[in-house]
């Protein structure tokens, strides 16, 4: 655990960083454009370009340096920090700069992450799996306990420009822990018999890893599966910022408590998970947590208060944790580490292609349907006011509700999809 640990660190101070520009960026952009779809296009456009590096990224993983691949990915994140506060610091930043160093950012961001991934395998024992998958969960949530909160007090103090500066300060912490540790790289003449596919060619090598994934019945379903819930969820997740904004008057210390709720629930549920270790059965640990995700944000939708977000929130990242980690365990379980990168790239592709489309949709859906149709004086308004209010904020949402309540729908049915529950027979 020594050398995952000392890259785990790195990457949390980085993270934090990362964090507080992140929440800045937000702030500005919604002082520039004051729209929800605006804030919604720089996550798909983040994501875009991931759907077509993951084509590849798995057989880069598979082939280079992984090493050279984080330390290479953590210098692209410094650069754009770089940009950004050049173009900020002559005036000159605008919303489509977000969309553009946001796409290149992510590219190699992707990349970066199928390598840290494909690493663990070769890093710490089968046992402790869920572990570091949950201890992963602390670099998500731990930063969000006190960078929104620190970025959103230091934001009329220093403006994004001095934000931007303790970032890329961070990014040294990556750089170093990075450098000094050894990650080890696969074998491949080690692969198992029944894996081994002489590839001869970059098409091949790509269409691998979905072949692999389609040929066997139970990570098909586990990838259609979970595809649905992460689509529903980055759907409500795209109006998540817009919704709190627009229902205060864009109030940045609330945004900020509902991001530190978010913060303590998902450290907490991290640390619970890297004590306990999960559930016997990793896929019961997916389907509660699906299901706790799912009545937390319905309950935070229907919120109109701070008391009810920030309450609701935390309980809903206490959840991902113990989802994230099991649904990684379940993958790391069943696909040999050789073959990793090209198997758990094609499944990224088709998760990032569904969470592309729902980052895409989100914001038309809620500044041009529901949003009009919550303040116009119809059937429609005056059939969900009770439920979500009136007043700006209110469309989205009604939105945001339907969307969490899929995730519930989602989680519940997994218990009666048989193919889930038999994928742990191959453990």
């Amino acid at each position: 655990m020594r050398t995952f640990i000392i890259i785990w660190l790195g990457q949390l101070v980085s993270t934090v960083g990362s964090y507080m520009t992140s929440f800045a960026l937000t702030l500005w952009a919604w002082e520039d454009t004051g729209s929800a779809t605006a804030l919604a296009l720089v996550g798909f456009f983040s994501q875009l370009p991931r759907v077509f590096v993951t084509l590849f990224s798995g057989v880069i993983v598979d082939r280079l340096n992984r090493k050279h691949l984080m330390i290479l990915a953590d210098a692209i994140a410094v650069l754009s920090s770089v940009v950004i506060l050049i173009l900020y610091s002559i005036h000159a930043l605008q919303i489509w700069h977000l969309y553009l160093i946001g796409a290149i950012n992510s590219s190699f961001a992707q990349i970066q992450q199928l390598a840290y991934t494909t690493s663990l395998t070769l890093l710490v024992p089968p046992q402790q799996y869920t572990r570091v998958s949950s201890m992963g969960s602390v670099l998500n949530y731990g930063p969000a306990i006190f960078a929104p909160a620190l970025a959103g007090s230091l934001y009329s103090a220093i403006g994004l420009g001095g934000i931007l500066l303790i970032d890329i300060l961070t990014f040294f912490a990556a750089f170093i822990t990075l450098i000094s540790v050894h990650i080890p790289q696969p074998m491949r003449e080690t692969m198992r018999e029944g894996d081994r596919l002489r590839l001869k060619t970059i098409r091949q090598d790509i269409l691998f890893g979905f072949q692999y994934v389609f040929k066997q019945p139970h990570l098909r379903m586990l990838l259609l599966f979970t595809s649905s819930f992460w689509m529903v969820h980055d759907l409500g997740e795209a109006i998540y910022d817009p919704m709190i904004l627009a229902r205060t008057d864009g109030n940045a210390a609330i945004l900020a408590s509902t991001s530190v709720a978010a913060g303590i629930g998902g450290v907490t549920g991290a640390v619970i998970v890297s004590i306990w270790g999960g559930t016997k059965r990793r896929i019961r640990g997916l389907l509660n947590g699906m299901i706790g995700a799912g009545i937390s944000k319905t309950m935070f939708g229907l919120g109109r208060i701070p008391a009810v977000w920030v309450t609701a929130q935390g309980f809903s990242s206490l959840n991902f944790p113990l989802l994230g980690s099991s649904e990684d365990a379940l993958w790391l379980a069943n696909v040999t580490p050789e073959i990793q990168g090209r198997v758990f790239a094609a499944s990224a592709l088709i998760l990032q292609a569904c969470s592309a489309i729902a980052m895409l949709i989100a914001g038309p859906l809620a500044d041009r349907v529901f949003e009009p149709m919550m303040q116009s004086n119809g059937q429609f308004a005056a059939l969900f006011s009770p439920i979500v209010g009136t007043g700006a904020g209110a469309g989205i949402a009604l939105l945001y509700v339907m969307t969490s309540s899929g995730l519930l729908v989602v989680g519940i049915g997994g218990y009666r999809i048989p193919q889930l529950w038999a994928m742990e027979k191959t453990d």
